[in-house]
């Protein structure tokens, strides 16, 4: 009897617990699919508008401007659209209802794919939910067809989370958590509810959306029901449960050991998968130096198995003989605490013997006590880097290169000119000896008639001949040894350099193109400049750039006014015996105007019709290269002053 009170005090509460539990069940079935009915007829009546929509684009010649108004109005009534857009055939954007448009090209994969089904099948489709900008968007395609002929498609683009707050009535949305799920039970939008009973009732429905799987998930708060009416059942069950008290406690041990090793497992699987996912090499070594972990992309970097890394103390097999003192000399940093964290250069050689370029990180290795076990390295693999610097480096030369043939292809026409002077010299000096030595030869008479022999030439004269042709043929050389030095490529090189000497290298082919324009030119070099730290081409053709360009800005000015400054004194701004040496090139002609100074140094901007626009562009990046500036401004008699400073060698 006993035992039939108690099964029957047990049995009754359970089955009432289990009918309450089948009526919320049940009721939460009904209200969610009186949900899903609520939506589909809502976007129901979108597609409608949207049809009519349609067909007016097609029916009345629908402009751009017309479209945007007439789906501003469309937005305004439906919050859960956020944009119209109207599609050609190759679902190019024509116009949309939010600026700036996407443009061309800018649909996602899922979106693509509905589209072309639409266009496909005439019939409007839905595209699955993808993630823009933070916010998960759903594109609907509603085709333009004029007849069988697909003329475009009318883009409407739904936000999850909108549908989710309009189309969801309040009062089911306070006692329920309703998810929108897509495949694989992945969550593309939740609207949440507080609330005890979460995952007690749940139902999911599929939303029949053509194109797009989508379910709706819903999941009540209410919590289970009470086991337990009153008190007095309550007491009378709990003596009978509290022999069971130590077996709950023992499950709840168990479940919780079980949990917590889960998560471990979980979490070693998550960083193990993240570590085999870098492309960038990890080791890390003990306080002895001995490897004790290497990820798969170090392994695959120098090309050796983890196994035979794992434990191995220095000499490593991917360390190249020829830097191991180099190796050696960093490997003792990293045992003594000194390396710094910044990161560095050098060379690892793979097990087929290939070497390859690294960058190294190096830092303390902490366990969760805050104490050092180790030390943790990232590796780099920079081949593809110094790849791109070198070609950078390459193109830089061709530049500059270009630069100074395209300066010698202006000046060439003058250069025949300044040559044919010095030759046209030699050749007349040349003559007039040959005939002192032609006349000088010819034998003489004296008064008795008797002949003379040996020279009678005026030896003077001669040698003033020689000497005049022999400095000509010196001047013509030099303008040559200027154009050659001047077009010949090769490797910058910084040395000492006279600031005189930088000057007389480029004043011959200045001297070519300034007659050409009436423009005189003015060179004034302080006394007692010591020698500046540069490279001399590189100097020579900024120089030149500099000067060509006050030229010809000088070639509507008046004739008087045309005067070039090429002037070089100390820094006075420097201070000291390290005070680097200013040479500024200054014109009087139009100046430059605040337009043409925004860009400037701009590359592929030039004020010339025939210029390539890295004239300036090429001569501020030398001054650079030599740890200057290139500056300028304007001429306080009209023009302007570009100036720059070299460092003293």
């Amino acid at each position: 009897m006993v035992l039939t009170v108690v099964t029957s005090l047990v049995w009754l509460p359970w089955k009432a617990q289990k009918r309450e539990s089948i009526e919320r069940q049940e009721q939460l079935i009904a209200d969610t699919l009186w949900v899903e009915q609520a939506v589909r007829l809502q976007l129901a009546r979108n597609e409608e508008s949207l049809r009519q929509f349609a067909a007016e684009m097609l029916n009345d010649g629908m402009s751009a401007r017309g479209f945007r108004m007439r789906a501003s109005s469309l937005l305004a009534e439906n919050r859960e659209l956020v944009r119209l857009a109207w599609l050609d055939t190759e679902f190019n954007i024509l116009a949309a209802s939010a600026e700036p448009s996407r443009g061309a090209g800018v649909l996602s994969e899922q979106s693509a794919e509905a589209a072309d089904s639409a266009r496909r099948t005439g019939k409007a489709r839905y595209g699955a939910p993808t993630i823009q900008a933070g916010v998960h968007l759903m594109d609907y395609h509603m085709p333009l067809m004029e007849g069988t002929r697909y003329r475009g498609s009318l883009l409407a683009t739904y936000s999850t989370a909108t549908i989710l707050e309009q189309m969801v009535p309040w009062w089911f949305a306070q006692d329920n958590e309703i998810t929108l799920v897509a495949f694989f039970d992945d969550v593309i939008e939740r609207r949440a509810a507080n609330g005890p009973g979460r995952g007690v009732y749940t139902h999911s429905h599929l939303l029949d959306l053509p194109g797009a799987n989508l379910t709706l998930r819903t999941n009540s708060l209410k919590g289970a029901p009470q086991l337990l009416p009153n008190l007095l059942v309550a007491a009378v069950i709990s003596l009978s449960l509290a022999l069971l008290g130590s077996l709950v406690a023992l499950w709840r041990d168990i479940n919780r050991r079980l949990e917590a090793e889960k998560a471990l497992r979980q979490q070693v699987s998550f960083r193990t998968a993240m570590e085999n996912s870098l492309v960038t090499g990890l080791r890390a070594r003990d306080m002895e130096g001995r490897v004790t972990y290497v990820n798969p992309a170090f392994c695959e970097m120098v090309g050796t198995q983890g196994e035979e890394l794992v434990g191995r103390r220095p000499p490593m097999p991917y360390w190249a003989p020829e830097a191991v003192a180099e190796y050696q000399k960093r490997f003792s940093q990293v045992l003594a605490g000194t390396i710094t964290p910044q990161g560095f250069e050098t060379i690892f050689q793979r097990a087929s013997g290939e070497r390859f370029p690294v960058l190294i990180f190096e830092s303390p290795l902490v366990d969760d006590t805050g104490r050092q076990t180790g030390w943790m390295g990232s590796i780099l693999d920079i081949s593809d880097r110094k790849r791109i610097e070198d070609l950078n480096r390459q193109q830089q030369e061709k530049l500059e290169s270009s630069a100074r043939l395209a300066s010698m292809g202006e000046i060439a026409s003058t250069l025949a000119h300044e040559l044919n002077q010095p030759l046209a010299a030699i050749s007349s000096y040349t003559t007039g000896a040959l005939n002192l030595l032609t006349i000088g030869a010819a034998p003489k008479v004296d008064t008795n008639g008797a002949s003379q022999h040996g020279p009678t030439f005026d030896t003077d004269a001669l040698k003033l001949a020689l000497e005049k042709a022999s400095a000509q043929a010196q001047r013509a050389g030099q303008i040559i040894r200027s154009v050659h030095a001047f077009v010949k490529q090769r490797e910058p090189i910084r040395e000492p350099v006279p600031v005189q000497a930088l000057i007389d290298g480029i004043v011959p082919l200045v001297e070519m193109q300034a007659p050409k324009f009436y423009v005189v030119l003015d060179i004034r070099v302080a006394p007692d400049l010591p020698p500046v730290l540069a490279d001399r081409v590189l100097i020579e053709q900024v120089l030149l750039n500099l000067t060509r360009n006050a030229i010809e800005s000088m070639e509507h000015v008046a004739p008087q006014a045309r005067i070039l400054r090429i002037v070089a004194s100390r820094d006075a701004d420097g201070g000291g015996g390290l005070a680097p040496v200013r040479i500024a090139v200054i014109d009087r002609g139009h100046g430059i105007t605040p337009e043409i100074e925004a860009r400037l140094f701009s590359p592929f901007f030039s004020t010339k019709a025939e210029g390539m626009g890295m004239g300036l562009n090429i001569c501020r990046t030398a001054i650079e290269f030599h740890g200057g500036r290139l500056l300028h401004r304007a001429n306080p008699d009209s023009g302007t002053i570009f100036e720059f400073s070299l460092p003293v060698a």
